[in-house]
Order: structure tokens, then sequence, then C-alpha cells
């Protein structure tokens, strides 16, 4: 009898995962903005609540051990390529270094092709002028704002239109922009829900909500700040908490809609945040070290929460993962024919043998981190190993030296979370191991970083095409 049920088991198991491969649901990927892994109620934070990301991760997968980059623009290009930041060509939030090479083929590009329709509202931060634009990778739908945030401007082309806020924003929509009412993130899910209305029925879609909040200027309506006000004594966290708790309540704006719809258990719902915490670190970091901008798991480690009702069945999956598995895993699920630059480019794995079953066999790999972000002009080759890391299931190596000189630290993860016990000197040939493969990837990025010597144009693209619509002043 118990080997029928085992059979049987199996059978399941096997019939889940012919079941998951293609069936081409309907898929929204939510982004935040350095949110970081403890800012979230069900991560354990013990001031802030976020009931409807809650309700992401209690109905969903969870990947417990997800990597991203330590900032924003490389986690992006690196979620929509499925290769390391540098492979892309991006380096930087700025100076051109922020732009995804023309080359790289995106995953929206992958499901536009293949009978997708595809929006992104909100934040794309991968090059502001037209030809890196999301309507030429992949976006039908455009609505975003400029730069790496709203009203953020910097020398080159990464700067937003003039002016503007997060209260009534003025985003590009498919080539003009537009002046809009309210809140950014209200603004950016009413659009996002808005578009998905509309094309709901005509096939699958595909919509990419990327917010600019938590990330700071700290601007937020003052309900949400006073919520938190009188809880903390930082009002700078009351009123980042307050960001967080407006998009919470987006999610759940959307989440209604699904179900009034009737598409709740078509749609898969992908959560991801971008990179390390900053505002909430000092307050909770899930026992980590370390924030946005440097190698520490504080500044890598990010939640991950797969939803797709009577699909995915809820729990923890403990395995090293990273945003590179991303794009392999859309694909698989979508069920896209990828050709072959497609397949010599993504260099992540399909996670939908672990969203089948989470003890499916993941072997052992490594990972590999590096701010970047050395003063433009400069040769990469002196900051190699400036705040850099490598990452193995059991292992974390961290380097925060000014560059030339290996200053490597290791840590076991498993049972140093907090990365306070440097434990080098007894594991050498761990160090040495980790530094050979460290070596290989260093050398193997080098030909693809394209846009180190980039010239900076005297205008942003932005602004020029807004004075071109309303003219100067």
């Amino acid at each position: 009898m118990l080997f029928c049920v085992l059979i049987c088991c199996v059978l399941i198991c096997c019939a889940g995962g012919q079941a998951l491969s293609g069936r081409r649901p309907n898929i929204i990927f939510i982004l935040t903005d350095d949110q970081g892994y403890g800012d979230l109620s069900c991560h354990g934070n013990p001031i802030l609540q976020t009931p409807n990301m809650d309700r992401l991760h209690d109905e969903g997968d969870r990947f417990t051990d997800f990597q991203v980059s330590p900032t924003c623009a490389p986690s992006r290009s690196a979620l929509l390529t499925g290769r390391h930041e540098f492979k892309n060509g991006v380096t930087h939030t700025i100076l051109e270094r922020e732009r995804l090479a023309l080359r790289a083929i995106t995953i929206a590009q992958l499901l536009q092709r293949q009978g997708y329709r595809t929006c992104i509202s909100g934040k794309w931060h991968l090059g502001d002028q037209a030809p890196y634009q999301p309507g030429r990778r992949g976006f039908e739908e455009v609505f975003v704002h400029g730069a790496g945030g709203i009203g953020q401007t910097y020398q080159g082309s990464c700067g937003d239109t003039p002016g503007n806020t997060y209260f009534n924003p003025t985003i590009l929509h498919n080539g003009r922009f537009e002046r809009t009412r309210g809140y950014c993130t209200d603004v950016f899910f009413s659009h996002a829900i808005d578009w998905i209305d509309r094309v709901r029925g005509s096939g699958p879609f595909y919509a990419y909500i990327a917010t600019n909040a938590p990330h700071d200027p700290l601007l937020v309506p003052a309900e949400y700040e006073m919520r938190y006000a009188g809880r903390v004594a930082d009002p700078d966290l009351a009123k980042f908490y307050g960001m967080i708790a407006n998009i919470d309540e987006n999610i759940g704006r959307l989440l209604g809609k699904l179900e009034e719809w009737g598409i709740d258990r078509d749609t898969l719902i992908v959560f991801i945040t971008d990179n390390g915490g900053t505002v909430g670190v000092e307050s909770y970091n899930a026992g980590m070290r370390g924030p946005k901008c440097t190698p520490w798991l504080g500044g890598i480690r990010a939640a991950s929460f797969w939803r797709w009702p009577g699909a995915l069945a809820p729990g923890d999956v403990s395995a090293l993962t990273a945003h590179i598995d991303y794009f392999p895993t859309i694909a698989e699920i979508a069920g896209l024919e990828l050709g072959a630059a497609v397949r010599r480019q993504v260099e992540g794995r399909s996670l939908v043998p672990l969203l089948i079953d989470r003890a499916a066999d993941w072997p052992e790999r490594i990972l590999f981190t590096h701010v970047g972000r050395w003063p433009k002009g400069e040769s990469p080759e002196g900051y190699k190993y400036a705040n850099c890391s490598v990452r193995s299931p059991q292992w974390h190596m961290v380097s925060a030296s000014s560059g030339r000189e290996r200053q490597w630290m290791l840590f076991d993860v498993g049972a140093d979370l907090g990365e306070r016990n440097d434990i080098a000197a007894q594991h050498p040939e761990v160090v040495a191991m980790l530094d050979e493969a460290y070596d290989r990837w260093w050398a193997s990025v080098q030909p693809m970083l394209v846009n180190e010597n980039a010239r900076l144009p005297s205008v942003n693209p932005f602004k020029a095409l807004y004075w071109k619509q309303f003219g100067p002043g």
C-alpha cells in the first residue's frame, strides 16, 4: 500500500511539472525599489504591517535565499536578461553605465514575439535614450518616468522631466508625456490595472509594475506616514514605512480586481525586491549585515514570492536562487521557444523544478556580486576586489577592499547569517577555490563592459522630449 502511495505522489509531481511548463498564464511582475528583505511583516519586521505582501508570501512559493544585485539598474538588467549585469554593460546606475546593452534580449521581447500582450508601468532605469527605451525592448504599452527615480537628474542621458515630483508626476506614455493626478504608486498601479482590464481575454498578458517607492526622496501621503509617526522615533522611517504601506494597499487593490474579473487562478504574480534595504536597515534587517550598495547578505538578499492559485502549492524554497533565474523560469512557464542567441545569453536556471518540488535536485552553484560604481574613465581592473563577493550554498566570501588587493573574508552563512565570524584562516582551501572561480568570472565580463567609455550627451533626452512637447520654461 505504501508503495502505491509513493508511486501516486511521483506521478502527481510529474503531472504537475508537465502542467506547469508551457501553461502560458497571465504574468504580473511587481518590483519595488529599495525595499529590503526585512521591510515586510512576513519576514519578522516588528513594526511594519504588509498584509497584502504577506498574502503573496503565504499563498505562494517563497524563495528564502534569493540573491539580487546591490543596486537597482543592475538588478533590473539581470532580471530581464537572465545574466549578470556586467555582461549587459550595466556597472552603475548613472553616467550611461545604467544602459542595457542593445544586443541583450529581454524576456518581454520573447513574450511579445510569442503572443503575450506586454506593459511596463513605473520605473525602467535601463537607458533614457530612445534606442534603450522599453518600447523598443519588448513592451507594447509604456508608462514610465525617467532616470532611476522621479525627479532625478544626472550628467549625461539619465534624467527625468524638469521638476517632476512624486505627487501628480509627469509620465511618458507611449511616446507622449501625460501630467497625471495622484501619488506616484497609486498612478502606476491604476494604469496597470486599467491596461489589464482592456487586454484581458485577448490572450495572455505580461504586466511589469515597477514602483519607484520606497526609494528616496521620502514623500508619501500624510495618512500613510501617520500610521507610523507615533511608533518609530525616526521621522524618515515613518515616511519610509508609509511608502511601503501604500504599495501594499495597491497590491491588495490589484488582487481584488483579479478576483473580480475571474482571472486570479489564471495569473502568476511574482513579487521581488530589487536590492538590499536602506532606511529600514537600522530598525530591522532580518539578522543580516549590510544595506544596499554593499556585497554583504543584507545588500543582496531579496524577497521573492511566486503566487499562482491552483498551480503552485505554498511553501518555503531554501535552495540558492537568484535574479538571473527569473528569465528562464518565465520562459519555461510561458512555453517560449529560445533561439541559439538567447540560450547563449541566459546563465540562470529555470526555477520550475523547485516550484513543483521544493526538494528537487538543485546542483551546487557559484554566484558573483560586484557593486561596480568605480569612477567614470578609470580602469575597472583597479577595482577588481572593491566591494565584491562570491556565494555558494554554504559559503559567502566577501571583499570590502579599495580594489586592487584581495582582502577576502569567509562566512558560513548557514551558521552565521549575520556574517560576524570570519573563518577564512580556517578554510584556506575554500578561499582558494572561490578565488579561482572569481578570477575566471572577472576575466569573462571584461569584454562585455560596453558602456564604460560612452559619451555623455549635453541634455537629458527626457528633458529634450518634454521641452519639444510643452515648450521651455
